[in-house]
């Protein structure tokens, strides 16, 4: 008989009501607090869809310059730089091919433009000179990002820096 007691024990009590406890109260301190918190969190949720720059967007901006820069350097002479110009036009569609994949374009925005250079050399020595330096910034800056990048696209940046210590070499 004692389990028995046990077992109805609380059985009493049912067709009581339950007791509640007292509502929350809000006190003015913590509603300024919550209310200080709220620019705070509307910063927060913005930010949280906006994604970084692809870092192959920069890559392909240089491949896209560099292509000018021996455009330029062909007309004044340069033997070398009308395969340069092929070299560094593919390494640009190759870097865009992969940036469109991980974020497809929109129908309504236009390819990148090729940038035009912050100064047009004038003879083929100048051209050649600042040929050889945009190989050897766009080789490092391609190398740089190797590290950071998935396995994948670490392939297709290490390609492109490997391919610009090349025609440095072609170029010298």
């Amino acid at each position: 008989m004692p389990a028995a007691v046990g077992l109805l024990a609380g059985w009493d009590d049912v067709d009581r009501p339950a007791r509640r406890s007292p509502a929350p109260v809000l006190h003015r301190r913590r509603l300024l607090g919550l209310t200080a918190l709220l620019p705070v969190t509307a910063v927060l949720a913005c930010t949280a869809d906006e994604q970084p720059p692809d870092p192959l967007q920069a890559l392909a901006r240089t491949a896209r310059a560099d292509a000018v820069l021996a455009e330029l350097a062909a007309e004044l002479g340069v033997g070398q730089a009308p395969e340069l110009v092929r070299v560094r036009r593919a390494h640009a569609d190759a870097l865009q091919r992969e940036i469109d994949r991980i974020d497809p374009p929109d129908e309504d925005d236009p390819r990148p433009r090729d940038p035009q250079p912050s100064q047009r050399p004038s003879s083929a020595p100048e051209a050649t000179t600042a040929l050889t330096e945009a190989l050897r910034s766009a080789g490092r800056q391609a190398a740089d990002q190797v590290p950071r990048l998935p396995a994948h696209r670490a392939g297709l940046v290490g390609s492109v820096s490997a391919s610009c210590a090349s025609l440095l070499e072609v170029l010298a």
